[in-house]
């Protein structure tokens, strides 16, 4: 499976990604998490597909939660120096149900 992703770059919270389905954008993205991460800026976008490598996040994990929520999002990696924990977010607050990218 291939999905296209639209990336967006925390400004509050160094080193926080998130994935989108490009043609969703941030509408698949609970309010809660939106407002915790804000402002977002677009960063990127890519094409995922399983094999494909990503510097910080497991490609098959991004593929699974784009298919199940409608995005991914990607913590600062362990020991950075950002301040955002992800003890900071109630994880069950930002489940969504999506169609398939």
């Amino acid at each position: 499976m291939k999905i296209i992703s639209k990336i967006y770059r925390s400004e509050r919270h160094q080193g926080a990604y998130l994935y989108t389905c490009l043609d969703q954008g941030l509408d698949a993205v609970p309010a809660l998490l939106k407002a915790k991460l804000q402002p977002l800026v677009e960063s990127m976008t890519l094409v995922l597909k399983p094999g494909k490598s990503l510097a910080n996040a497991d490609i098959d994990q991004v593929l699974s939660s784009l298919n199940e929520s409608g995005f991914y999002l990607q913590m600062p990696p362990v020991g950075s120096s950002s301040n955002f924990k992800l003890s900071q977010l109630d994880t069950h607050h930002f489940l969504a149900d999506s169609d398939e990218c």
